[in-house]
């Protein structure tokens, strides 16, 4: 008897950041979508050797790469999470590092690990961008055009 389940192969995802950031991030996500497979959360603090971070980096990237890739998100440009992932830019083709890790860019993701690595980056990035907003320009704008009695809500 053959099985007619396909194998949807997905975009390992892992999270660098500062102290549990990441962790907390994954369980607010998953918290939202459910459970997340083929992800890892990497901490990074003082109290940790560089060469071993990285090594876990190395590690995490080839477990959890099954063929699509790895996608790694990161706090901030600059900073030593980002830093210490650019080691698998060079290493791997098959890894990108996108920083600026959001709940919106992480819940995209996580959405949609079977697009291609490349692709799944810039709609991340996107979700990233468009999930900061300052909610109070955008109440007071909305009042202000109800006040001018315009009632077209797209503005």
């Amino acid at each position: 008897m053959t099985s007619l389940q396909t194998d949807i192969r997905q975009v390992g995802i892992i999270v660098v950041t500062h102290a549990d950031y990441g962790s907390a991030l994954l369980r607010a996500a998953e918290y939202i979508a459910g459970p997340a497979q083929d992800c890892a959360f990497i901490q990074v603090d003082a109290t940790l050797e560089v060469t071993d971070t990285v090594n876990r980096l190395k590690e995490a990237a080839s477990r959890l790469d099954n063929g699509q890739g790895v996608l790694v998100l990161t706090d901030m440009f600059g900073g030593t999470p980002t830093n210490l992932s650019l080691s698998l830019l060079g290493a791997r083709s098959d890894v990108e590092v996108l920083t600026g890790v959001n709940l919106p860019m992480l819940l995209k993701v996580l959405d949609n690990r079977q697009m291609p690595l490349t692709e799944l980056a810039e709609s991340a990035r996107k979700a990233g961008c468009e999930g900061i907003i300052a909610a109070g320009t955008v109440l007071r704008a909305k009042n202000d055009s109800r006040r001018e009695g315009n009632t077209d809500s797209s503005k």
